[in-house]
């Protein structure tokens, strides 16, 4: 039975390198792919694009209200398995209907993306996936204090903030998205005093 894969981790993780390194490897072997993207990222139009300068076309973009049965029908003869980057900007319809097809179709699919938000909230794609995905692999990132990062943080003209909308692509309109782990998103982005909550604990 083939499965439903959420690979998940903050940006600077290696989650598009490993799925360009990933792919390379079927297609080098004579398997035919199937290469997806949501269209709402438009950090490399139609390109799934690396930080250090790797690039891969998309074979499929995904729009935001797409029949993800619908734009699949007829593209799927003799795919071994689908690849799927920025999995998080998916509904959780989109992402019911990809594990209805690798179960159907018996093609494995491997989605890469980010499981929370810049409040520490899930994306709809990335909760739905951590609640139906057959197998989970956190890729681990560094924060700048040496801990593991696990949250995306945003930064507008170089100030920390959590709240306003949910998606700006990064990179756009002096947005810049960083690592960080739980304490420091904790001191640097909500601005807790560690010591005051201290001293209410004692």
């Amino acid at each position: 039975m083939a499965k439903l894969h959420f690979k998940y981790a903050t940006m600077n993780s290696g989650k598009s390198i490993d799925l360009i390194r990933t792919v390379y490897n079927y297609e080098e072997n004579g398997f035919k792919v199937l290469v997806m993207k949501p269209q709402i990222d438009t950090k490399a139009l139609n390109f799934i694009q690396t930080r250090i300068g790797l690039k891969r076309k998309a074979d499929v973009l995904i729009k935001k209200h797409d029949d993800i049965l619908k734009i699949l029908s007829k593209k799927l003869n003799d795919v071994s398995v689908i690849f799927i980057d920025e999995v998080q900007f998916l509904s959780a319809k989109q992402i019911d209907d990809l594990y209805l097809i690798s179960k159907v179709k018996d093609i494995p699919i491997i989605c890469y993306g980010l499981r929370t938000n810049f409040m520490m909230e899930s994306f709809d794609g990335s909760k739905r996936l951590l609640e139906i995905a057959d197998e989970l692999e956190e890729f681990p990132t560094l924060c700048s204090c040496g801990n593991i990062a696990r949250y995306a943080c945003r930064k507008h003209n170089g100030e920390f903030e959590f709240k306003g909308e949910e998606i700006v692509i990064d990179g756009s309109s002096d947005y810049e998205y960083v690592p960080l782990c739980g304490t420091c998103y904790l001191k640097k982005v909500k601005k807790i005093d560690f010591d005051v909550i201290l001293d209410k604990l004692d």
